[in-house]
């Protein structure tokens, strides 16, 4: 069953019900064109939906299967009309991360017992490290309908450190670290419960690590498409190391958007 909270792809701030028409005798009916790219596929319980905003009422453009009359917390484009046509982007509706930054450094806080176990290349935290450690991530806040979530790129595929919002506490989850509590950043160990085709404890050295922004819910194992930060982890224990927005990826992906296109023909 497809769940009734979906993506919304676009959310049009500016509609008219007819084009160039002096008729008065009732509305124009006219036909939306989708042009879309660069949208990667959702989980099998998910779809996208566009929508239209007409006199402040949300109008569905269509998906291929929803029952759900009123459009999701989740939007991921959206542009206003100029004449007949709309430019889409996701900096009004997800954030604006051209200026994002952060850093991250090496440590395993869950297994220590007071004194450092000597094995600080299998655990990554997010944030400057101290007594105690300090967040330093330069992100926007994120709306309803979205959250972080750090990852570390394995022998298999990546693995997921947590979601969060607040970039001065635990993440919510902690899948892989050992049995004591963590500092107050988002971070991991990665001592038990390696999935298939990983061996832990994990070596983070030399590894990529990854803060995506993901929709809520999310059911893709995966990172979203949206990935503010990337970084590679080193060698040294004693460093940190600086997250840098991937422009290759951030404009690239930007550009594919912003060319988007909405045409009513009347």
């Amino acid at each position: 069953m497809i769940k009734k909270t979906f993506l919304a792809i676009l959310a049009l701030g500016i509609f008219s019900t007819s084009c160039s028409s002096d008729d008065d005798n009732g509305p124009t009916t006219s036909i939306l064109t989708l042009n879309l790219t660069s949208l990667e596929p959702l989980g099998t319980n998910f779809v996208y939906e566009g929508w239209i905003i007409v006199d402040g009422t949300p109008v569905s453009t269509g998906t291929l299967v929803d029952s759900d009359p009123l459009p999701a917390a989740t939007k991921i484009l959206a542009g206003d009309f100029s004449g007949n046509s709309a430019s889409v982007n996701s900096n009004g509706v997800v954030g604006d991360f051209s200026n994002a930054s952060g850093m991250f450094f090496l440590r395993t806080p869950t297994d220590e017992t007071g004194t450092n176990n000597g094995n600080d290349e299998n655990g990554v935290w997010f944030g400057i490290p101290g007594m105690p450690p300090t967040a330093n991530f330069v992100l926007p806040t994120l709306p309803e309908g979205w959250i972080y979530e750090g990852w570390v790129v394995g022998d298999s595929g990546p693995l997921s450190t947590g979601t969060f919002t607040n970039f001065s506490t635990v993440d919510d989850v902690a899948p892989f670290s050992g049995v004591n509590p963590g500092p107050p950043i988002p971070g991991e160990d990665f001592f038990m419960n390696a999935p298939a085709g990983e061996i832990f404890p994990l070596d983070v050295r030399g590894r990529t690590v990854v803060i995506s922004v993901e929709p809520v819910p999310d059911d893709l194992p995966g990172p979203f498409v949206i990935k503010p930060l990337v970084g590679t982890a080193g060698m040294d224990h004693s460093s940190s190391y600086t997250f840098f927005c991937d422009e290759s990826w951030f404009f690239a992906r930007r550009y594919s958007i912003q060319i988007i296109e909405l045409h009513i023909i009347c």
